[in-house]
């Protein structure tokens, strides 16, 4: 079975046979499932075995009184049972499958409302609520029944949408040989003989698409260095589908395509401002994240130093600019699956791990997210950091085969020469050591990168002959100063400039880590160097 996620939860069968309190859990679960894109529940699962403990058994009064039950505890919900389940171990278990709740907001029967978000349950704040009702709209436009019938669609539309379906590898193989009009039908295109929002999005002609509220619309503009407009580029026409839209930006867009030319050995190495790869991912972010009940456009400008992708709507509840990368929760789920399936897109929740990945790999920052209740902005800067790690960031690129992870942790830490894993967990937006350990803990078994200090204190670097190896000119940094240097260097500091305060040092020091000096002086102190004056404006010098 798979493990815990936005859509699956276990739960022990003692749930069910503790009373009031067990039911209520499995109530929240429920709500929370419903209010987020549903899920199913396994009853008499434990989640850490993921399998029913050995000759248990489950009667079917347990399984109705457990649906009745959560019945009065849920309103706004729609629940099922798979009904008793007998697995190979010989224990017994069973389902409650929840459908998400379209059109109203999910409660528990106490009137509190919970949010599917990964693998938890989350209460929604009261502000949050709006929001909340927001996103039950953008789930209701997709299957929302337009004016338009089957009738009314182009049939050359149609034709060629199955087509691009039948043509895709990611498509199960069962849907290839489905009829034009039951994959029509399988993607949520057409609710019997009308067609959805979703399906005028896709298949209609210009005059369809511009009837629905609102089909996606783009504005292409390109600043100057004194951000004066110097061209721009609107679709607004709705002639085009979603993916014809892509490929039209992605042509007509020169600027994204500019590069940088390095000397690599007798030949020229060219890296582009912006990787294909991530520009697709940020557009179609953009796209799938739209919220289609705000009538703005989709707005692309170019800066001569960065790009900025700006898409109505805000972020989907419970996603940060501080939990992207692991949070995953879609607002336009069907839009989704389309983009996914005809392989436009990377499945569902990689998008910013492969954008991660690709600028750590470039030496480029990684993208700065802002987010508002009716718009989120994404900024991609096209400078590369430390143009010296290039030749080591290739060299372990063509040595080493590394996971996705691997590859973020190492780029990240490689364009600083040293990183705290405290400042490391941060960027990988982690919240303990233990996820940590699953980023680095293959770079340092495959000699990649080193460590030093303990627990907060540790720190990674580049292993020095993984440098070498690679001929990578990359310049002499006082960042990776092992201790009995640093301390000789501070001595050294000191004899020719006494009493003075550690800002003063660290000027001097420029290069140092203001935290390995701090930490470095403070230990010093009664030893080899004497401080005076009060906190705040204390001074150094050899005893």
């Amino acid at each position: 079975m798979d493990i815990e996620n936005q859509k699956i939860d276990y739960k022990s069968i003692r749930k069910i046979r503790s009373g009031d309190k067990g039911f209520k859990e499995l109530a929240v679960s429920c709500v929370a499932f419903a209010n987020a894109q549903g899920g199913t529940l396994y009853i008499g699962i434990e989640d850490k075995s993921l399998v029913p403990l050995a000759e248990q058994t489950v009667t079917e009064n347990e399984i109705n009184d457990t649906v009745s039950r959560l019945h009065s505890l849920c309103f706004n919900v729609s629940l099922t049972s798979s009904g008793l389940i007998k697995h190979q171990n010989g224990g017994e278990y069973f389902k409650i499958i929840v459908a998400p709740s379209i059109k109203s907001i999910a409660t528990t029967s106490d009137g509190k409302i919970y949010l599917r978000i990964a693998d938890k349950c989350e209460p929604v704040r009261n502000e949050d609520i709006q929001r909340l009702s927001i996103e039950k709209g953008a789930y209701q436009w997709e299957l929302l029944a337009t004016r338009f019938s089957l009738a009314d669609i182009p049939v050359e539309n149609v034709k060629k949408f199955a087509s691009d379906i039948r043509e895709s590898d990611r498509v199960k193989d069962h849907v290839k040989q489905m009829s034009d009009l039951e994959i029509m039908e399988h993607y949520n295109l057409i609710d019997g003989e009308i067609v959805t929002n979703l399906g005028v999005l896709w298949l209609g002609n210009a005059k369809q698409r511009s009837r629905i509220s609102f089909p996606i619309t783009v504005q292409y503009i390109v600043y100057n260095h004194l951000e004066q407009k110097v061209r721009k580029i609107e679709w607004h026409d709705n002639v085009l589908n979603p993916k014809e839209l892509l490929l039209a930006i992605e042509s007509e867009a020169t600027e994204l395509s500019y590069s940088y030319e390095f000397p690599d050995g007798l030949f020229r190495k060219q890296i582009r401002h912006y990787h294909p790869k991530v520009l697709r991912e940020l557009l179609l972010n953009a796209f799938a994240h739209k919220s289609f009940t705000i009538s703005s456009d989709i707005m692309i400008c170019v800066y001569p130093d960065r790009m900025e992708i700006s898409n109505p709507g805000g972020l989907p509840l419970g996603v940060t600019k501080d939990n992207i990368l692991h949070q995953r929760h879609r607002r336009n789920p069907y839009f989704i699956t389309i983009m996914s399936d005809l392989k436009l897109m990377e499945g569902e929740g990689s998008g910013y791990d492969l954008i991660y990945e690709l600028n750590g790999m470039e030496a480029k920052r990684p993208p700065v997210i802002e987010s508002s209740f009716n718009e989120t902005k994404v900024t991609l800067y096209s400078d590369i950091q430390n143009v010296d790690v290039l030749p080591l960031l290739d060299y372990t690129l063509s040595n080493y085969k590394l996971s996705q992870k691997g590859y973020i942790a190492f780029g990240a830490i490689a364009a600083e020469a040293k990183m705290q894993a405290t400042k490391l967990s941060a960027y990988l937006q982690l919240s303990d050591d233990e996820r940590l350990r699953t980023y680095v803990e293959p770079l340092l078994k495959d000699g990649i990168i080193n460590k030093k200090g303990t627990k907060k204190g540790t720190t990674y670097y580049i292993n020095p002959k993984l440098i070498a190896n690679s001929k990578a000119n990359i310049k002499t940094s006082l960042k990776t100063i092992e201790p009995y240097a640093l301390k000789a260097l501070i001595l050294e500091d000191l004899k020719y400039h006494p009493q003075s305060l550690i800002s003063e040092i660290a000027e001097r020091l420029p290069d140092v880590e203001r935290s390995d000096l701090q930490k470095m002086v403070y230990s010093m102190v009664g030893n080899e160097i004497k401080a005076t004056g009060g906190k705040t404006y204390r001074k150094y010098e050899l005893i």
